[in-house]
């Protein structure tokens, strides 16, 4: 029986790279979340997605450095506020530690 009622799809080139990376990374065993931008994570999840403990999450949404808001007694954050500090604080410490490295070139500590 020939079939040609199927139909070619346009996939375009970034989703394709997106694909084969989240196939590698599947292929090495490492778990996989998608979220949409404008999720709002548990501080939990996000500070499971930062790395950090949950009190530090709660410490940076008191000092105003996340946004947040509160659903009933629970505060909320979104996703994409948190992508946004975490861009940030990684440009910080790539800062820090590039400076790190010339003064320690700078002293000779490097050899």
């Amino acid at each position: 029986m020939n079939d040609d009622s199927s139909e070619g799809v346009v996939v375009p080139t970034s989703v394709v790279r997106l694909f084969l990376q989240l196939l590698v990374e599947m292929s090495q065993g490492h778990a996989l979340t998608l979220i949409p931008t404008h999720a709002e994570l548990t501080t939990q999840q996000a500070a499971d997605l930062l790395n950090v403990s949950r009190p530090y999450v709660v410490k940076l949404l008191d000092e105003g450095k996340i946004p947040s808001r509160l659903v009933g007694k629970y505060r909320r954050v979104r996703f994409d506020d948190l992508m946004v500090f975490k861009q940030k604080d990684d440009q910080a410490r790539s800062e820090v530690l590039e400076q790190l490295g010339q003064e320690a070139q700078e002293l000779g500590l490097g050899n």
